[in-house]
């Protein structure tokens, strides 16, 4: 009886610990995540009232909005008074540039473009891109950048962007759209 309640505290303990640290990255720093030090960070929506800070922390030079206003489902329930509150909050902060690519879950060849237009610029750099949850398009952009601009190859870049990507209900995994797409998607020959 000893060993099971010393078992259960220590459960509990463990369940508290991560699912803390779920709830603080989740909820309180929106799950920000540095992709390439002191250079490329990803998030979910920061809100317009906290975005500043984060600006400001992070030396953010430019602001990429994954957020697209028009779909309206669960997975991309953003409004485009949303997107433009964060817009005027951005383009008043002198020096910040914000840049709205409307991309649905699977990027399109016209998101890629305006996205490369954006970071082939060096004085992009650092940027803060973000969706909606920070889970799904900043994710598959990250993916993408490492590609493209850190030379890694498709399977590292899905692996270091979505640790468990592999497992079956990832939407990262090989038989989902996002996975499938990395592993189909073709780097640039003019980079």
């Amino acid at each position: 009886m000893k060993i099971l309640k010393r078992v259960i505290a220590v459960g509990l303990l463990l369940g508290l610990i991560f699912g803390g640290k779920y709830f603080y990255k989740r909820n309180l720093n929106h799950n920000l995540e540095e992709i390439t030090e002191n250079k490329v960070y990803k998030s979910g929506v920061i809100p317009p009232d906290e975005i500043a800070d984060y600006i400001k922390e992070y030396n953010i030079k430019t602001v990429i909005d994954l957020r697209h206003g028009g779909v309206g489902d669960k997975l991309n329930p953003e409004a485009y008074a949303d997107i433009k509150a964060e817009k005027e909050v951005v383009e008043a902060i002198e020096g910040v540039n914000y840049v709205n690519i409307p991309s649905v879950q699977i990027p399109t060849e016209e998101n890629l473009q305006d996205f490369f237009t954006v970071l082939d610029k060096p004085e992009s750099y650092p940027v803060l891109m973000h969706c909606y949850h920070g889970t799904g398009r900043a994710m598959i952009y990250s993916a993408i950048y490492r590609i493209e601009y850190e030379g890694m190859d498709k399977t590292e870049a899905r692996s270091k962007t979505r640790p468990f990507f592999s497992l079956p209900f990832s939407s990262f995994a090989e038989d989902k759209p996002k996975g499938k797409y990395l592993e189909e998607y073709k780097k640039r020959s003019n980079k």
